[in-house]
């Protein structure tokens, strides 16, 4: 098993478990202990997990949001096939505000040699966008918004980012909502990320969204905006005839990742 496998299969479990040993990683990863430590050690550095003698603490046991480090290992396939899907939406030359969040981490990557625009509004997404510049050579141009940096999630909030971010005209937004469903829209888990997420959808043209299966119908508490402000939701999830037929009376086009 390779190494980010093993991760996502130690985050995997710690999502719906307290606490796991070594001896349990090491017969359910097919790995030596010395392995798994490093692991460990790894994942506990990236704010996944709490190192514990002989195994590890999830950092989530009580039900709170999973960290940014959590949440990169999960749905990793899908938020891939989602970030080849937004940046075949985006046109060179665009000028782009990006959300922040793991989803958005992969868009940044996969934005990578692309001749735009980039506001990216968290440092994983800058790193990730400064890579490989691709065959032509190309990078985006990058903006930064500034304001608070939060740890951890290692984002820009505040009323200096939001400011900035209103300061400007996108031809599109990439919005990552935390959460999204038929009734409510689009969903943050608290009051700073949505007052960030508003700046940069009220300062674009074009709205996409991009939504994991899982983020439907999950709980978030700070209202974004509804629905019927979007131009296009990327996203993997299989909608039933009923979610179909009501998404198909809003202006919204859905791409299936």
């Amino acid at each position: 098993m390779k190494t980010d496998e093993r991760h996502r299969l130690i985050g995997e479990l710690l999502r719906h478990r307290s606490e796991v040993t070594v001896d349990e990683l090491v017969a359910a990863c097919d790995a030596s202990g010395a392995t798994i430590r490093r692991d460990l050690e790894v994942l506990a550095a990236n704010g996944v997990l709490r190192r514990v003698h002989g195994g590890a603490r999830s950092l989530i046991g009580r039900g709170e949001n999973p960290g940014y480090g959590q949440r990169e290992l999960e749905d990793h396939d899908v938020k891939v096939r989602i970030a080849a899907a937004v940046s075949g939406l985006l046109k060179d030359r665009e000028h782009v505000w990006l959300d922040a969040g793991s989803t958005a981490t992969e868009i940044a990557r996969a934005l990578q040699g692309r001749e735009l625009t980039l506001m990216p509004t968290s440092l994983p997404s800058l790193n990730a966008v400064t890579g490989d510049a691709g065959e032509a050579g190309h990078r985006p141009a990058l903006l930064l918004p500034g304001g608070s940096l939060i740890p951890g999630e290692l984002c820009f909030r505040g009323p200096l980012a939001e400011a900035n971010i209103r300061s400007l005209r996108f031809d599109t937004a990439v919005v990552t909502p935390c959460a999204l469903n038929l009734k409510d829209g689009l969903l943050a888990h608290d009051l700073e990320d949505a007052a960030v997420k508003r700046a940069g959808l009220e300062s674009a043209a074009r709205l996409i969204i991009a939504a994991a299966g899982s983020k439907w119908n999950a709980t978030a508490v700070a209202m974004v905006a509804a629905l019927d402000a979007v131009d296009v939701i990327v996203t993997d999830k299989d909608f039933s005839a009923e979610e179909l037929a009501h998404l198909n009376a809003l202006p919204v086009e859905v791409v299936k990742a």
